[in-house]
């Protein structure tokens, strides 16, 4: 993780010193510092490192790309005012890679004010996907997806009593609803339902009430150090139910903070992970530059992000505008990341609907 971190400061450091030759200007608001930290350092490493490498190269059409970064400490209101900035004071082209549902829906009004495409955010919400937000371009798969594919593949397994716990925010009720959805599919109910405070997470009377009950397995919905608390909150209850958790704690930094909570622990995925995919050899073979020799999920999405942004930027043609941008974001079809194929048009800004299963092992790995 020392080598992961060098790399990192290396890369911004490199894109800090271009600053003033970027033409192209991109702006991102996001978890810097804060709950979601871990898993945002490492997709933030996965898109500069494709960024970089296009930048090396010349850019696009002889322009540098610049992703202007500012960190909202997964703050909603800093998240609009950081937005607001980039903006109105940055001029950025578009804004990139956002985090958090309630954080992307905030600034969804900002974005149709200015007409300013977003891409790439790192949240699954439904809300952002139906109805069409006309300028929010996903990448990602959809959180209910990933959670009814969740509560499928336990179903299959023999599992019958499952309990939720969930953030009280849009982003919790958007995974409690695709989980529900699995369970109904699955003829099934939840053993329980529980939310916590996004703010100031306190388990200590959830996780022994859960534990209560004896559920075979928990689906756990919120983010970074949250969620990392409500698993070791159920096992120090004496919980052994088989523990889930969505895409967006798909990083080695969450494993980390997990500790020996973490093998085991069930984290859905929304890229592949196998080397057979072109996509995820391409990203190895870029991060072995920096000597960092294991891909992660928040890595490979970030890369996948700043690959569909660097393929926009090149269809908008010289010196793109917003209105441009957004003209060639709508017009990408079947465009190939590597084994995986890309979509958007006028009615559907959902870009890819992968989504699998992945387990924590013993030596602290995401394996199928």
């Amino acid at each position: 993780m020392n080598v992961f971190r060098s790399a990192l400061i290396g890369l911004w450091f490199a894109s800090a010193c271009m600053s003033s030759n970027a033409q192209l200007k991109i702006g991102q608001t996001t978890g810097v510092t804060g709950a979601v930290a871990a898993t945002v350092k490492e997709s933030m490493f996965g898109a500069q490192l494709y960024i970089d490498s296009v930048n090396a190269k010349g850019g696009v059409g002889g322009e540098k790309i610049e992703v202007i970064t500012l960190d909202d400490k997964f703050d909603t209101q800093l998240a609009l005012d950081n937005a607001k900035d980039l903006i109105e004071n940055k001029g950025v082209l578009a804004l990139f890679m956002t985090r958090g549902t309630p954080h992307t829906e905030g600034i969804i009004p900002l974005l149709d004010q200015y007409g300013v495409p977003l891409l790439g955010p790192s949240t699954g919400a439904m809300v952002l996907h139906q109805p069409l937000k006309k300028h929010v371009f996903n990448v990602r798969a959809t959180y209910q997806r990933e959670a009814e594919r969740a509560v499928a593949h336990l179903a299959a397994t023999g599992v019958t009593r499952m309990a939720i716990i969930h953030v009280d925010d849009s982003f919790g009720a958007d995974g409690l609803e695709g989980t529900q959805k699995g369970l109904a599919a699955a003829k099934l109910n939840a053993v329980a339902v529980a939310k916590f405070n996004r703010s100031k997470p306190d388990f200590s009377q959830i996780a022994p009430s859960i534990a209560k009950l004896s559920p075979q397995a928990v689906m756990i919905i919120g983010s970074g150090t949250a969620v990392v608390d409500a698993i070791k909150s159920l096992r120090e209850a004496g919980s052994g139910a088989q523990l889930l958790t969505l895409s967006n704690n798909a990083s080695g930094g969450f494993i980390k903070l997990l500790g020996d909570h973490a093998r085991g622990v069930i984290v859905s995925q929304v890229l592949p992970q196998s080397p057979n995919y072109a996509v995820v050899q391409e990203a190895a073979a870029m991060a072995k530059t920096k000597d960092v020799l294991d891909v992660s999920p928040a890595m490979l999405e970030g890369f996948v992000s700043a690959k569909v942004l660097v393929e926009a930027l090149r269809r908008a043609g010289p010196k793109p505008t917003r209105d441009k941008l957004q003209s060639a974001l709508e017009g990408i079809s079947r465009f190939d990341l590597g084994g995986l194929s890309l979509s958007f048009s006028t009615t559907d800004h959902t870009g890819l609907d992968f989504a699998d299963l992945s387990i924590i092992t013993a030596s602290g790995k995401f394996r199928r």
